[in-house]
């Protein structure tokens, strides 16, 4: 386990923060950390990063208890950027870099590296001013991840990147999970949750409320309703099934209502020819988005 938390309990003057918060993060996968803004998320990310202590509870990094020196291998993508705009961006990441451990030898052959990789060796001496947002945000990705850390925290990645950027950004996450790399991405962009992660836990209130897989997440809230679409039908279909036809194709919904997804499937044969049979999985931001309201309800 590259992460495990226990009991992880944080309290701000009157306001909690964190309530006995178990997460186990697995060695080489994605984990998304998800909750509205509010929910503890980022308390989490700043006593994994020592920034703050916890007031109770564990954290172990590769069954080991937190230490100063575990700061060597975690990088932080925070969501609000550090870059100072007076340094070129060569000297930024190559003070980056030292700050990690890095020999000056070993800093600038990687930052070269990545700037080529990036197409921004033309960039190098610009002072960090002067660049665009979305510049300026892969300057921070690559100092985030010069020191290749086995273990990254990305908080709001692909704020500021244009879709193809967010792109690019969204393929060197995925190159570095391949390469072994521990990512942790916090994020309220769902799409981004369903095409990079491999688990995911929900933060509300303070609590941890879901954690799992994305496809045992979303199998958990599946309401087991199928859209159906008929053409050339043999009989009339049942009015209850509230059909609307478009071009001769009758499209509804239907419940499973006891049945196997196959004997259903043979009832609506004798209606028609079957030409869509689908089950409506909910998407993760619309599991996202009943959770939080249920307990605001609740």
């Amino acid at each position: 386990m590259m992460l495990e938390t226990r009991k992880l309990n944080k309290t701000y003057g009157q306001n909690i923060a964190l309530t006995d918060l178990d997460l186990k993060v697995p060695n080489g996968i994605i984990f998304g950390l998800l909750g509205p803004n509010g929910a503890g998320k980022s308390t989490f990310i700043r006593i994994i990063n020592q920034i703050i202590d916890a007031d109770s509870g564990q954290v172990l990094i590769d069954g080991m208890e937190l230490s100063p020196k575990h700061i060597s291998q975690i990088g932080y993508l925070p969501e609000e950027r550090g870059l100072y705009k007076k340094m070129k961006v060569w000297d930024q990441m190559l003070y980056f870099a030292r700050l990690k451990g890095l020999s000056k030898s070993e800093a600038k052959e990687r930052i070269h590296r990545w700037l080529s990789k990036m197409e921004m060796l033309t960039w190098r001496d610009k002072k960090i001013e002067d660049l665009s947002k979305g510049m300026a945000q892969k300057v921070q990705f690559i100092s985030t991840i010069l020191h290749n850390p086995p273990l990254l925290i990305l908080d709001e990645p692909f704020s500021g990147f244009d879709p193809v950027n967010a792109g690019i950004i969204k393929d060197e996450i995925l190159e570095l999970k391949k390469q072994g790399t521990t990512v942790i991405l916090s994020t309220h962009r769902m799409e981004s949750v369903e095409l990079l992660c491999d688990q995911v836990a929900l933060i509300n209130q303070s609590r941890k409320i879901l954690d799992g897989t994305i496809r045992a997440v979303k199998n958990s809230f599946r309401p087991e309703v199928y859209s159906v679409s008929l053409e050339h039908l043999k009989k009339d279909i049942p009015a209850e099934w509230s059909a609307k036809v478009v071009d001769g194709v009758w499209s509804f919904t239907l419940p499973l209502s006891g049945k196997s997804p196959n004997q259903l499937l043979g009832e609506l044969m004798t209606y028609g020819e079957i030409v869509r049979f689908e089950e409506l999985v909910p998407s993760m931001e619309e599991i996202f988005i009943h959770q939080v309201k249920s307990m605001q309800h609740g």
